[in-house]
């Protein structure tokens, strides 16, 4: 890969630096073990631009994201920043990176390593083999929708608003991309929404309905409300393949997902936007699900497999490597097949080890697996 591929790193707060010190670390075994060499640069966000800049995402932070090829995010937020204005506070950082950037598609997948099945709430049997994806729609509904906002009523009593809305094209372009998955896994995709109770759900299905009967119908096609779907997660979640739902749903249910995994600290994610037809190029944003974890910040007991695991992602979509994507995907395995855990993965008769040693032991199976 030539060195001119921009990748811009956004460590953040909290466990953030961390776990991305971590991934770092793996990036440059890439750079000279795999010839995979990035122009790496990195930037403040959230808390850290706050302390800095004053504001929890620059404009020159936010023309650099937009400039790279990707960007490989880690976390925000923190009980220092609890007190400051809405618009200020770090979380507003990320928001406007995924609006400015467009990152509409949210790839949130769920998968149950074998070595981790019984690190699961849920029985062996219900989550053993487990691997679904959930596509949550990151650019609209209620965290964007106007008005928004709290006012003072005549009486004294305070009203808050916040606006859930959405428009056929927002729901057909988030609906495309879950078939598109669809047909490369399963070939099933579930909507989700509220169409019993909610106007924007009646839109979301009926949207989603007439794309896969114009463009999708050989993708098995479900409808399921969210609630539902909540409860069906826990019930029988293999029943899943593609999972396709709304900025508020995706939020919630990919959560509910994660931990059928075991744990949030196990979750890479992806987001997405449209691919520019003149370059064939995509604003692309990878995270873990997880966020700063300020209580266990500063302590190297963080689990680095998710931002490890968003980075394979980048490498697979934003690089189409998928090669080397596997080959963090394998080393990941092969370690905690081995026993190796940080405090959030814990089991009876396995290794507790601490972010560092996490990362030297994915470190090591790389170069087993490359020698």
């Amino acid at each position: 890969m030539a060195a001119n591929k921009k990748l811009l790193v956004l460590a953040g707060d909290g466990i953030g630096p961390e776990v991305m010190k971590q991934v770092l670390r793996v990036v440059d075994w890439f750079a000279k073990r795999r010839a995979v060499r990035f122009d790496l640069s990195e930037g403040l966000v959230g808390g850290a631009a706050l302390d800095a800049h004053g504001t929890p995402l620059t404009d020159k932070t936010l023309a650099d994201a937009i400039a790279a090829d990707a960007v490989l995010f880690g976390s925000v937020g923190g009980p220092k920043w609890d007190d400051l204005p809405f618009e200020k506070k770090p979380e507003r950082g990320l928001l406007r990176l995924r609006k400015e950037m467009d990152l509409f598609a949210n790839l949130r997948p769920a998968i149950v390593f074998e070595a981790l099945a019984d690190a699961s709430t849920l029985k062996r049997e219900v989550v053993a083999g487990l691997d679904i994806l959930i596509l949550r729609e990151l650019t609209g509904g209620v965290y964007f929708g106007e008005p928004r906002g709290i006012e003072t009523l005549p009486n004294g009593t305070k009203r808050a608003v916040d606006t859930q809305v959405y428009t056929t094209p927002e729901i057909e372009r988030v609906a495309r991309v879950g078939f598109e998955l669809a047909q490369k896994r399963r070939n099933k995709l579930t909507s989700v929404e509220k169409a019993n109770v909610m106007h924007t759900g009646v839109l979301w299905r009926e949207t989603v309905t007439k794309l896969h009967a114009k463009e999708f119908s050989k993708v098995e096609l479900g409808h399921m409300y969210a609630d539902n779907c909540a409860m069906q997660l826990v019930r029988n979640p293999k029943q899943f393949d593609v999972i396709v739902t709304d900025n508020l749903f995706g939020d919630m249910l990919s959560d509910c997902a994660a931990m059928l995994t075991g744990s949030l600290g196990m979750l890479p994610s992806a987001s997405l936007g449209a691919v520019d037809p003149k370059t064939g190029k995509r604003h692309a944003l990878y995270e873990p699900v997880h966020g700063s974890a300020p209580d266990i910040a500063g302590k190297d007991i963080a689990n680095p497999l998710a931002e490890l695991l968003s980075f394979a992602m980048l490498l697979r979509y934003s690089f189409d490597l998928a090669d080397d994507a596997d080959l963090i995907e394998n080393a990941v395995k092969t370690v905690l097949a081995g026993g190796m855990r940080t405090s959030d993965i814990m089991q009876a008769g396995s290794a507790r080890v601490s972010t560092t040693t996490m990362g030297d032991a994915v470190l090591r199976q790389l170069d087993k697996m490359a020698a």
